[in-house]
C-alpha cells in the first residue's frame, strides 16, 4: 500500500453559544484543517488539526495548512501503515512544528485501522474504558452568567467542569467563589487560567480561595512560574500549556510540580507520541486529561480513541468539542450521553466527512 495524494480541507467551526472566551481571548469560530491520505489500494484516512486561535500555543491554522504542504511531497509513495516510518519522516521533513503533523499521523492511524478492520483504539492498546468521561467548559463571562452555565450543564448531567479564568484577578475570585458555590456534591470543577495570571495574581488568587475544593489549572506561561504558584496553593494542580513534550512530563514529576496533566493530541504530534506519554503516565501514576486544542467530529474522534484505550483510573477526563460547533463536520463521532462519550466498533476512526460540507479541497498533492 502507498500513499498516492495527500488532500487539504479547510473548514470553520462556528460556536453555538457566540463565542468561546478564555484568558484574555475570544473567538466565534476556529478554523480547522481537515487531512485525506488517499491510497492505491482505495482506503483513505482523515485527520483533524485546528489550533485555538494563532495566539493561544505556537500553532496556527495557516501554519499548519503550510506545513503538511511542505511535507506532502516526501509522504507520497510511502506506507501509510508503517506509522512509526511515517513519523520519523516527517521529523526529517519538517523540523519541529509537531501540531503539523498531528492530521497526518491520525489519518494514517484511520488507514490501519481499516485495513486491518480494528477500530483505533485497538490499535493503541484495546478499549479498557466502554465510556469516557467528559468535562464540560464554563467559557469566560460575567459570574453570574459562568454560574447559570454551570447550573444548565450539571442538569444535562456532566459532572465534571472547567471554568475559564486567567484575566482580571478580583474578577477571578469573584467568579471561582460564586461558581464552586452551585457545585453539585460529588461534581469536580478546575479553574483554568490558560496561562493567563502572572505569578503574583495567581499567588493572589489561589490564597483567596484557599478554603474551596477545587483544581488550579495553569495559573501562569511558564513552568517555573506555575511551580512557585503550586507552593502557595492547597488544591491539587493540573499543567497544560507547558507539558510539551516528555521531557517536560518528566521534569514536573520528578519535581512533584502537578497531579495531573493536560495531554493535548496535536501539542505532541499526533496520537503516535501522546501513546508515549500516556504510558509513561500510566506507568508513574499521573493522572490525565486527554484532549486536543479543539476540531470537530474527526479531531473528537481520535480523542475518545486515545481516552477509551487508557486505563480509568488515570484518565481523568476529556473534550467533546464538537458539541460547541453549530454543524457537524463529519458523521459517526463521539455519542454523547450524561456526562460521556463513546465511540462506535468501527474500523479505524469510525468517521466520515461531511464532503459537501467540507467543499473542493483547498491543497492536493500527488506524485
Amino acid at each position: 500500500m502507498k500513499i498516492t495524494k495527500i488532500n487539504l480541507y479547510q473548514v470553520s467551526l462556528p460556536m453555538k453559544e457566540g463565542s468561546y472566551s478564555w484568558s484574555n481571548q475570544s473567538f466565534e469560530a476556529f478554523d480547522s484543517t481537515v487531512v485525506q491520505i488517499e491510497t492505491d489500494e482505495g482506503i483513505y484516512g482523515v485527520g483533524e488539526i485546528c489550533p485555538l486561535g494563532p495566539a493561544y500555543l505556537p500553532a496556527f491554522a495557516e501554519g499548519a495548512r503550510a506545513g503538511i504542504a511542505t511535507m506532502a511531497p516526501g509522504l507520497i509513495g510511502q506506507d501509510p501503515r508503517q506509522i512509526g516510518a511515517i513519523n520519523v519522516l516527517m521529523d526529517k521533513l519538517l523540523k519541529g512544528h509537531p501540531y503539523v503533523k498531528s492530521a497526518v499521523d491520525i489519518a494514517c492511524h484511520d488507514i490501519f485501522g481499516k485495513v486491518t478492520g480494528q477500530p483505533v483504539c485497538n490499535l493503541l492498546g484495546g478499549r479498557l474504558q466502554d465510556e469516557v468521561r467528559l468535562f464540560k467548559v464554563v467559557s469566560r463571562s460575567e459570574p453570574e452568567a459562568m454560574v447559570e452555565k454551570l447550573i444548565d450543564y450539571q442538569e444535562q448531567g456532566f459532572k465534571q467542569f472547567q471554568m475559564k479564568v486567567g484575566a482580571d484577578p478580583d474578577v477571578d475570585i469573584e467568579r471561582i467563589r460564586k461558581v464552586v458555590a452551585e457545585l453539585k456534591p460529588g461534581n469536580r470543577l478546575a479553574a483554568d487560567a490558560n496561562c493567563g495570571w502572572y505569578q503574583h495574581d495567581a499567588v493572589r488568587v489561589v490564597s483567596a480561595v484557599s478554603d474551596l475544593s477545587l483544581y488550579i489549572e495553569q495559573p501562569c506561561e511558564t513552568y517555573e512560574e506555575c511551580r512557585v504558584v503550586r507552593d502557595h496553593s492547597p488544591h491539587p494542580m493540573i499543567l497544560d500549556e507547558c507539558m510539551d513534550s516528555l521531557q517536560a512530563v518528566m521534569r514536573g514529576h520528578r519535581e512533584r510540580a502537578m497531579d495531573a496533566i493536560n495531554l493535548k493530541i496535536s501539542r505532541m504530534g499526533g496520537l503516535t507520541k501522546s501513546r508515549i506519554i500516556r504510558d509513561v503516565c500510566t506507568s508513574l501514576g499521573i493522572v490525565m486529561t486527554i484532549e486536543d486544542t479543539w476540531g470537530g467530529e474527526i479531531a473528537d474522534a481520535a480523542i475518545a480513541h486515545l481516552a477509551h484505550s487508557t486505563p480509568r483510573e488515570y484518565h481523568f477526563q476529556s473534550s467533546a468539542f464538537h458539541e460547541y460547533a453549530t454543524h457537524p463536520i463529519a458523521e459517526g463521532g463521539p455519542v454523547i450521553k450524561d456526562g460521556f462519550m463513546s465511540m462506535s466498533h468501527k474500523p479505524g476512526l469510525g468517521v466520515e466527512p461531511n464532503w459537501d460540507l467540507l467543499g473542493a479541497p483547498i491543497a492536493s498533492i500527488t506524485v
